[in-house]
C-alpha cells in the first residue's frame, strides 16, 4: 500500500498557488500534516480526496494515477473534511444508514458496520438521538464513523479537533491512534499537540510548500540544546519578545517565566529546558518567514 505525491501544485486565479512542487511518499501509519492556517493543508486534502484536481504533478495510489482513475481510490477512501455537516433531524443511526447507501454498502454489511462503528466511537447509547442535539465532539465522532463505513485503506481527517474542548480533543486523538494499523491515516491540523500525540511521520508545510518530512524524534532534535527558560520582570517582556524567539510564557509571582529558542543562553540566569514539538514547530516556521499566531496545544486551549 503506497500513496505517492509527485511535484503536485495547485494554482488559483490571480497566479496564486495553494500548493507548489509538493513531494511525499506515504506507507501505512499516521502522517501528521502540520502547518499554520493558509499553509496549503486543506488544498492538499481536497486533491487527495479527489474533490479537486492538481494543476501540475501526479498522485499515484498503488501505482495508479488518481486523476485518471479516481474511483480506484474512492472505493478505499474515508474522508472527514474540515467543515463536516450533518442533517440535524436525522438520528445517528439514520445518518449512517444514509451515508452507507451513498457508499454502496449492501443492507447486511451496512447494519453490521454501523453497529461496530457506533460502538467504536462510543455513541451506541445515543444512536436514536437527533444529531442536532449532539455536542461538537459527538458530531466529530459521527464524522469519523461515516468515514470508516467502507473500512478504508486511506483515511483523511482535516482539522478535526478545531472547536473541541480539551477533553473531546484528547478523546478524538486517542480514537485516531486506535485506528492505525494496516491503513494510511493523514491527520491535517495546525494544533501541534494533536500531531505530537498521534503521528508516526510528520510533515511541516507553509505557504503551499513542504518544509520538512521527518520522524517525531528527528523533529525534536532540531531544537536539542536550543531551548531555555528564563524568569524576568514583567516590564521587560516586550523587549525580550522583540529580541528572541519566544515559544511560551508563564506568569509567576516573581515575574514572567519565558521559554526561548536560541543557540545560546539569552541571559546568565537562563537554564536549559527539554525541547517540545511546539519549540521545533515554531523554529522551523519562523525560519521560513512566518511566525504563527495560532500556536497552541490542546492543554492550553
Amino acid at each position: 500500500m503506497e500513496l505517492l505525491i509527485n511535484h503536485v501544485g495547485k494554482k488559483y486565479s490571480g497566479d496564486v498557488w495553494g500548493l507548489k512542487d509538493f513531494n511525499l511518499k506515504l506507507k501505512p501509519g499516521i502522517l501528521g500534516l502540520l502547518g499554520p492556517n493558509g499553509a496549503g493543508k486543506s488544498t492538499l486534502m481536497n486533491i487527495l480526496a479527489t474533490i479537486t484536481r492538481p494543476t501540475e504533478g501526479t498522485i499515484l495510489w498503488n501505482g495508479m494515477d488518481i486523476a485518471r482513475r479516481p474511483n480506484e481510490l474512492r472505493q478505499v477512501l474515508g474522508y472527514l473534511p474540515q467543515s463536516f455537516g450533518v442533517y440535524p433531524n436525522l438520528t445517528a443511526q439514520e445518518f449512517l444508514e444514509y451515508m452507507a447507501a451513498i457508499k454502496g454498502l449492501d443492507a447486511h454489511t451496512s447494519r453490521r458496520r454501523i453497529d461496530e462503528l457506533l460502538q467504536l466511537v462510543n455513541l451506541s447509547k445515543v444512536r436514536k438521538r437527533p444529531l442536532g442535539g449532539y455536542s461538537g465532539g459527538m458530531k466529530q465522532r459521527i464524522g469519523i464513523a461515516q468515514a470508516l463505513l467502507n473500512d478504508p485503506q486511506l483515511l483523511i481527517v482535516d482539522e478535526p479537533t478545531v472547536g473541541l474542548d480539551p477533553e473531546e480533543r484528547v478523546r478524538f486523538r486517542n480514537l485516531v491512534a486506535d485506528l492505525a494499523g494496516e491503513r494510511i491515516i493523514i491527520f491535517s491540523t495546525h494544533i501541534v499537540s494533536d500531531v505530537e500525540a498521534t503521528a508516526t511521520q510528520i510533515v511541516l508545510a507553509n505557504h503551499g510548500r513542504l518544509l520538512m518530512n521527518t520522524s517525531p524524534e528527528n523533529l525534536l532534535g532540531i531544537v536539542e540544546n536550543r531551548v531555555w527558560e528564563w524568569i524576568l520582570p514583567s516590564d521587560e517582556l516586550i523587549n525580550a519578545r522583540q529580541k528572541y524567539l519566544v515559544s511560551g510564557t508563564l506568569r509567576r509571582r516573581d515575574g514572567v517565566q519565558l521559554r526561548v529558542i536560541a543557540d545560546k543562553a539569552p541571559h546568565v540566569s537562563a537554564r536549559p529546558a527539554a525541547p517540545t514539538f511546539e519549540d521545533a514547530y515554531l523554529k522551523i516556521i519562523s525560519t521560513n518567514g512566518h511566525v504563527p499566531n495560532n500556536l497552541y496545544s490542546s492543554e492550553k486551549g
